[in-house]
C-alpha cells in the first residue's frame, strides 16, 4: 500500500483558489480542479481569508499569513507566560545571573513554570537583547574566544605550589582557607579581594598602593580578628604584591600557596568574585576616587546574594554559621 503524503498549499494553488472562489464554485468543485480535498480548502479559507468574508480571500495575503504561521508554529517560546518573563527581567535588573534565577524559581517559586538557565539565555539573546547588559559579562555574542598570554618568571621567596595544598582545602570540606587577589585600576590605589573558599564570603579592602607591604597589612587587618580555625591558609597568584607572604604567615600562623603563572583558574573562587566586583568597578576605575562606603555596599551585595553551590543560601549566612561553630 502506497503511503499517502501531504504537502502544504503553494502560492499558485492559492491564486487558483481565489479565482475559483470568486466564481461562486463550491469547495468540492474547487477541490476537483485544484487537486485538493474540500476539507483542506475549508481550513485554508478559515485560516487565511480576509476578515470581511470568504469572498475576500486574497492569495498574496494568504501566502504571507501561511508563511508566518509555519514559521511561528515551529518556534517554541522560551519563557511561556508574561508573568514569568516579567519576573526574570526584574531579577536580571537586580544583578542576578540566569543560573541563580532558574535555581531560585525551581526551589522557592513552584507556582511559576519550570525554566532552565539555558532557556533564559536563549530568551535574552533571541527575544530581549536589551537585557544583555545585565548579564555578568554582557557579551554581544555567546562563547567568546579567549586569547592566551605569555608566561613570565616569578620571584616569590619560599614559594609553595598550590599542588601541596591539603585535600580538605581543595574539596572545601575544611573552612579557613582563603584566596586573594588585587584588582588594579588606573589610580595609585587598588582593591584587595579576599574570599573564604567554603562559604564564598568576600572581603573587599582598598589599599593605598600596589605594594607588597600595603597588601600584607590589608590581609592582616582582615584575618587577625578571626578565630584560628578560620585563618588556615591563603592562596595567591605570582604578583609582586604577594612577596611579603612569609611575614603574614608569621603574624597569623597561616600557610601560603601559589598558583602556576597565569593559571588564574586555579584560584577560581576569587576570580569569580572579581567578576562581580567589576560590574560596579569596571576596568580602569580609579580607586583613589571611589569611597569606602561604595566598596562596602558592593561587598554587602555580593555576600547577600544567594549561590547555587551553597544550596541557594547566601555567603553571609554560611560564613556566619562557620563563625558560630568555631567561636
Amino acid at each position: 500500500m502506497k503511503k499517502q503524503t501531504y504537502t502544504h498549499l503553494n502560492e499558485n494553488e492559492r491564486d487558483q483558489i481565489a479565482v475559483l472562489t470568486s466564481r461562486s464554485l463550491t469547495l468540492r468543485e474547487i477541490g476537483k480542479i485544484v487537486g485538493r480535498s474540500a476539507s483542506t480548502l475549508c481550513r485554508e479559507l478559515a485560516r487565511n481569508r480576509s476578515c470581511r468574508g470568504v469572498q475576500d480571500y486574497l492569495p498574496h495575503k494568504a501566502q504571507k499569513q501561511a508563511e508566518k504561521n509555519h514559521r511561528e508554529g515551529h518556534t517554541r517560546r522560551r519563557l511561556k507566560t508574561r508573568v514569568l518573563r516579567h519576573e526574570v527581567e526584574q531579577h536580571l535588573m537586580k544583578g542576578w545571573t540566569p543560573e541563580l534565577i532558574a535555581g531560585q524559581f525551581r526551589k522557592y517559586r513552584p507556582e511559576l513554570p519550570l525554566i532552565s538557565t539555558e532557556a533564559i539565555y536563549q530568551w535574552i539573546y533571541a527575544e530581549s537583547p536589551h537585557l544583555i547588559g545585565y548579564l555578568p559579562r554582557s557579551h554581544k555574542r555567546r562563547y567568546p574566544k579567549q586569547k592566551g598570554r605569555k608566561i613570565r618568571k616569578t620571584k616569590i621567596p619560599q614559594r609553595v605550589s598550590l599542588q601541596e595544598r591539603p585535600p580538605a582545602a581543595n574539596t572545601r570540606q575544611e573552612p579557613g582557607h582563603w584566596e586573594t587577589d588585587l584588582i588594579i585600576g588606573k589610580g595609585r590605589a587598588a582593591l584587595q579581594t579576599t574570599v573564604e573558599r567554603t562559604s564564598r564570603c568576600v572581603r573587599l579592602r582598598r589599599v593605598d598602593d600596589k605594594s607588597a607591604k600595603a597588601s600584607r597589612q590589608s590581609l592582616v587587618s582582615l584575618l587577625a580578628p578571626l578565630p584560628q580555625d578560620l585563618r588556615r591558609s591563603v592562596t595567591y597568584d605570582n604578583g609582586s604584591e604577594n612577596t611579603e607572604h612569609i611575614q603574614l604567615n608569621e603574624a597569623l600562623q597561616t600557610r601560603s600557596y601559589f598558583c602556576a603563572p597565569y593559571h588564574s583558574w586555579e584560584k577560581g573562587t576569587v576570580e569569580n568574585r572579581n567578576g562581580l566586583v567589576r560590574r560596579f568597578f569596571p576596568k580602569r576605575s580609579d580607586f583613589d576616587t571611589i569611597s569606602l562606603e561604595s566598596i562596602q555596599r558592593v561587598e554587602e551585595w555580593i555576600n547577600n546574594r544567594p549561590m547555587k553551590c551553597l544550596g541557594f543560601q547566601t555567603p553571609h549566612q554560611v560564613f556566619s554559621s562557620l563563625v558560630a561553630l568555631t567561636g
